[in-house]
C-alpha cells in the first residue's frame, strides 16, 4: 500500500460538481492516500468521530472541511451527515480512509453527474486486497451504492447499514480500490470484534421485534437493496452459518482461485460469522435468565 506526503497536489484543476464524504475515527494512516485519490474534487468534508491522533490536522492540510462528532450507531451517524453537512454539490461521493478513488472512476462519476437522466445514486464496484493481492473471487459484495444525492438516501439498521434509495440507481464498471487490512491483523480483529457485538445485537433486537422476513423478496424483489435486507435476514436462519459461509465464498465464489490471500480471507470472514453465532446465543441466554442468577 502507497504513503502518501500529507499536502495536496499542487497544479491540478479541480472538478465542479461533485462534493465528497469521508467517514474517519484515528485515520492518520490511511488517510493521506485516500484523499490524495480526491485531488479533482474542490469539496470535500472528513466527517470525524473524536479522533485522538493526527486525523483532523492531515484533512485540513488538503483543503477538507471536518465535521466533528461523537459516533453512535453507524446508521444514526451517517443520516445525521447527510442531513447537516453544508455540501457544496447536489451529488456526493462517500467514500472511507483505506480506500482509493481510481482515475477511471473519477472520470465515470464526473461523467455521470453531467448525465444522470432519473437516477439519483449510482452503484460503484470495489476491489478489495488482501497481501497486496487484489481478491478478485471472493469479495461477497462487488458493488456499493457510493455515490448519490443526499435528499433521497437513508440509512437503516445500527451495523452494517443497508443503504435505502428513493429513487432509480445506475452501475457503473468502473471501481475504487479498499485496502481493509492496511492497519493489520490486530486492528482487523479488535473492530470485527467490535462489529460482531452490533451484529449480535441487532440481531436478537430484530427477533425480539418480530421483524418481517419475506422469503419471495429476499428471492425475487426488483429492488437490490430491499433484496439484501431480506437475503441477510434469510442468511441470519441457516444453521451452520459460519461453515455455510465458507463454502459460499471459497467453493461457490471460486475463492480458491485468489491462492493464499483467498483462503485467508475466507477463513477470517467464517471466524467472524462464528463470533457472531456465538454473542448471540450469549445475549439470549443471558436475557432469559432470571434477574440475580448467574
Amino acid at each position: 500500500m502507497d504513503i502518501c506526503n500529507k499536502s495536496p497536489p499542487q497544479n491540478k484543476a479541480l472538478t465542479r460538481g461533485i462534493s465528497v464524504l469521508i467517514l474517519t475515527k484515528n485515520e492518520q494512516q490511511d488517510l493521506p492516500g485516500c484523499l490524495a485519490s480526491l485531488a479533482w474534487c474542490d469539496d470535500i468534508h472528513v466527517f470525524d468521530s473524536m479522533s485522538t491522533d493526527d486525523t483532523v490536522e492531515i484533512a485540513e492540510s488538503f483543503g477538507a472541511t471536518v465535521t466533528k462528532r461523537e459516533f453512535d450507531s453507524e446508521s444514526i451517524h451517517k443520516n445525521w451527515g447527510l442531513l447537516n453537512i453544508p455540501f457544496k454539490h447536489q451529488w456526493v461521493y462517500h467514500s472511507d480512509a483505506d480506500e482509493r478513488v481510481t482515475p477511471e472512476l473519477a472520470k465515470a462519476l464526473q461523467a455521470f453527474a453531467r448525465n444522470p437522466g432519473e437516477h439519483v445514486a449510482l452503484r460503484v464496484q470495489r476491489r478489495d486486497y488482501l497481501m497486496g493481492q487484489w481478491l478478485k473471487h471472493v469479495t461477497p459484495s462487488p458493488f456499493n451504492i457510493r455515490f448519490f444525492k443526499p435528499i433521497h438516501i437513508r440509512y437503516e439498521r445500527l451495523t452494517n447499514p443497508v443503504t435505502i434509495v428513493d429513487g432509480p440507481i445506475g452501475e457503473t464498471d468502473q471501481h475504487f480500490d479498499h485496502y481493509p487490512f492496511s492497519k493489520g491483523m490486530t486492528h482487523w480483529f479488535s473492530k470485527h470484534n467490535s462489529y460482531s457485538t452490533s451484529e449480535a445485537g441487532q440481531i436478537v433486537a430484530n427477533r425480539k421485534a418480530g421483524s418481517p422476513f419475506s422469503l419471495k423478496k429476499a428471492l425475487f424483489s426488483k429492488d437490490a437493496n430491499d433484496r439484501r435486507f431480506h437475503q441477510k435476514e434469510l442468511y441470519y436462519r441457516l444453521p451452520f452459518r459460519p461453515l455455510v459461509m465458507f463454502v459460499l465464498l471459497y467453493v461457490a465464489k471460486r475463492g480458491f482461485l485468489d491462492g493464499r490471500a483467498g483462503l485467508t480471507f475466507v477463513v477470517l470472514r467464517s471466524i467472524y460469522e462464528y463470533m457472531i453465532v456465538l454473542k448471540v446465543r450469549e445475549l439470549e441466554a443471558t436475557q432469559a435468565r432470571p434477574v440475580g442468577k448467574i
